[in-house]
């Protein structure tokens, strides 16, 4: 809410204006996750479907997650304002 107030010479200043909130990206939000000392993890992609025909060692290092690169976390972090 704002608050209307007058000075002396006349002014009408505006008190409690804020800017507006910053919009999270939900792509961004259902992709990555912080950890607790703020670094971005991520999944590994190509998990989802047609795995017959990926090997058994490509299938094997895609388990679980990993830490996003540091040029990468440049980006996201614009897409996560609150993380």
């Amino acid at each position: 809410m704002a608050c209307l107030t007058v000075n002396k010479s006349n002014l009408i200043l505006l008190k409690g204006i804020e800017m507006p909130k910053l919009k999270t990206k939900s792509s961004a939000k259902k992709r990555f996750s912080a950890t607790g000392t703020g670094k971005l993890k991520r999944n590994f992609a190509k998990k989802r479907h047609c795995l017959f025909c990926k090997s058994q060692k490509m299938k094997r290092q895609a388990r679980g997650t990993t830490l996003l690169s540091e040029v990468d976390v440049q980006i996201v972090k614009k897409f996560l304002p609150y993380l």
